[in-house]
């Protein structure tokens, strides 16, 4: 399955290479054009979050495997962890950005290339770090102020983090992380190469030409929906069916649609709530990044438990 998953893969990264560049000439011919921030939100709601809706199929398997039969214990522990992340952003807003943005690189690395990668190592690992930093530097550096402008409104005033960041951006350090950050997009290619490792390059050159034609979150909801949720989607359709894609797909809408429609419905909520209080768009931030980020923390835990259990 693993041959079949890598050919699938290398042709969604190349569609999805196609649809940057046409989207980019789109921005290009007309200067003017752009995505509102309630499309992002949109989009990320329904086909972002739905990478992670089967996380209680998920939940049910870990438990299995621990000998555990209360599956409400997995639902109280995932909203718990969800519910702690934003208590603790509200509190040290700067150390939960920095952490989520770790992690999040991480994750982002791993997912969208373990599938082309035998080896586990601790190397590949860090190589995985350093190869999902890409999302987090480029908007950096393509949109800087733009970046640091959605920093403001995630409620982070911390004038030491700011000179920070104006410190790395005036040191080229950016620059340096994306170098990198193409380093070990090469390394990762070089290694047992094969053909459908130009998956790594495709993937590659679309998250620079989304970052650099648009701004910072029109570029992150097209890489978040469009090639990490989806290609991770894939995988859950094969797991659930792997010699009928078709009837995965079918299988893994039915399994996603609850979880995904409650999420939507709960940010939908604070919404709400928010918009009482900030700007709509602002909101829209919020709801987005540190919404993500309490929903990340959980998924990346269950994903490492079931990993390291499931032999």
């Amino acid at each position: 399955m693993n041959n079949r998953i890598k050919k699938i893969n290398l042709n969604h990264s190349f569609i999805f290479f196609l649809f940057c560049n046409i989207f980019s000439l789109i921005t290009f011919v007309i200067n003017d054009f752009t995505i509102s921030p309630l499309i992002c939100l949109l989009l990320i709601l329904t086909i972002g979050i739905s990478h992670g809706s089967l996380d209680n199929v998920k939940g049910a398997k870990l438990f299995q495997i621990f000998g555990i039969k209360n599956i409400s214990i997995f639902y109280l522990s995932y909203v718990l962890i969800a519910i702690t992340v934003i208590i603790l952003w509200l509190i040290i807003p700067v150390f939960s950005l920095v952490i989520f943005l770790i992690v999040a690189s991480y994750h982002f690395g791993k997912e969208d290339t373990q599938f082309l990668i035998i080896e586990k190592s601790m190397f590949n690992q860090l190589l995985f770090l350093i190869k999902g930093s890409l999302i987090i530097l480029a908007p950096m550096y393509f949109h800087f102020d733009e970046t640091v402008d959605i920093f403001k409104l995630l409620l982070l005033d911390n004038e030491l983090f700011y000179k920070f960041l104006n410190f790395i951006e005036t040191n080229k350090i950016l620059l340096f992380g994306i170098f990198l950050a193409t380093l070990s997009n090469i390394v990762l290619f070089t290694q047992n190469f094969e053909f459908k490792k130009f998956t790594i390059f495709f993937d590659y050159f679309s998250i620079l030409i989304i970052n650099y034609y648009f701004s910072p979150l029109i570029a992150f909801t097209f890489y978040f929906c469009f090639l990490h949720s989806i290609r991770h989607g894939i995988s859950l359709m094969l797991e659930l069916n792997d010699n009928d894609l078709n009837k995965g797909f079918r299988l893994f809408i039915k399994k996603a649609l609850p979880l995904t429609i409650l999420t939507a419905l709960l940010c939908l909520s604070g919404l709400y709530f928010l918009n009482n209080s900030y700007s709509f768009n602002s909101s829209i931030l919020k709801i987005i990044f540190i919404g993500l980020a309490s929903l990340t923390f959980p998924h990346i835990l269950l994903e490492y438990l079931i990993e390291k259990n499931e032999k």
